[in-house]
Order: structure tokens, then sequence, then C-alpha cells
């Protein structure tokens, strides 16, 4: 009822179960979905991870009650673009659908800093290549500026926020993001950043 008051958001079906979810994702193809993580017959993360690996655009949008790290966690993994809970006021969710349609990520600010602690725990060690000294990783693949935004985005900062810090047009920036995504295989922001604390590029504090 909530997003059936919005003009620009239409619901498609409605699924009971994770197995339903990926049948219907497959036949009506939408935007968002909006999934679930307990659920019964196949759980809302095995759910999203086969959407997913499906190569649909659809996107899919954690929505639960349940904010324990290990679902945040393996639902990012999976290749969720957002995680947020039930108790989140209707129209944050309206723009977190909206975001995620529009290939942004949303992570619930309460679990943000969870999230950031837990790749402060996984950190290459002191002593570890870096990665701009072996130029088989994946990040030698970008330009400097890419790396730059790649940094940038890691850090929280907006596109918008981005093109003024390095002068140039926010067009330019989007064109950085797709083609960040591109040679680095993401699928979207929240996984840029994910990758950027794993890789060590960024690490909390910096």
């Amino acid at each position: 009822m909530a997003l059936e008051s919005q003009p620009d958001i239409e619901v498609v079906g409605e699924a009971g179960d994770g197995s339903q979810a990926v049948t219907m994702t497959r036949a009506l193809t939408p935007d968002v979905v909006l999934m679930d993580v307990r659920m019964p017959v196949m759980d809302g993360i095995e759910a999203t991870r086969r959407i997913t690996a499906a190569g649909v655009a659809t996107r899919v949008l954690i929505l639960t009650t349940f904010n324990l790290d290990e679902y945040v966690f393996t639902a990012l993994r999976a290749g969720a673009s957002g995680f947020l809970l039930k108790d989140v006021p209707p129209a944050d969710l309206f723009t977190a659908i909206r975001a995620v349609a529009a290939g942004d990520a949303v992570v619930a600010p309460s679990v943000t800093r969870r999230l950031i602690d837990a790749f402060a725990r996984h950190l290459p060690a002191p002593g570890r290549t870096p990665p701009e000294d072996d130029r088989r990783h994946p990040l030698n693949r970008l330009t400097t500026r890419e790396r730059e935004v790649l940094t940038a985005l890691a850090r929280g900062h907006s596109n918008a926020e981005i093109a003024e810090h390095l002068n140039v047009g926010p067009g330019t920036v989007k064109t950085h993001v797709a083609r960040i995504l591109a040679k680095l295989h993401l699928r979207d922001r929240v996984h840029v950043v994910i990758y950027a604390y794993e890789s060590g590029l960024v690490r909390p504090g910096d």
C-alpha cells in the first residue's frame, strides 16, 4: 500500500518465498526486488545470489527486521545493492528504491559503522605487497583519475562532492564510476566500497 501511493513506483508482483521470488523476477524483470531474509523454501540471501547471478538488470534491496552482521555481509556479497531495516520511514524507503533503481546503493545508517569495523578487522596485514606494487592486481587496470574517484567513493563522497573536489563536471564523474564498475567487474557503489577496503586501497580513518 505504501509503495503504490507513489506515482513513479509500480508493484508488479509479490512472492511468498525465495524460490518464487527468483521465478517471478525472471518472468517480470522488475527494476528492483525488495527481498526479505528469512523465508520458507529458499532464504532471501540465496534468492538474491541467484537473481544477481542471472545477469538481469534487476537490482535487489534487502528489507528485513534482522539487524545481524552475518545477514548484512552475506547479502551484500550475494549481490544485493542495499540493506535496510523494516523500521525505515516510508519516505526513506521510497528514496532508497529510486536510488537502487538508478544504479546506486544504500545501506542503513545503523549498519554502516559495523561494516567499516568489519573491513578494518580483515584488512591486509602489514608488510603485504600493496596493490600498486603488483602489476597483476585489478586496481592497476584503473587510470590515476579513476583511482582518485574510487578512493573518494569508498570514503562516502557523492558524485557532486567528487566533481567539486576534482574540478570536473558531474557527468565526468559518472563516466569514471561506470568505467570503474566495468573494469573491476563490480555491480554498484556499495560493492565499490567493499572492494576498496578489502583490497587495502582505503583504510578506516584515512
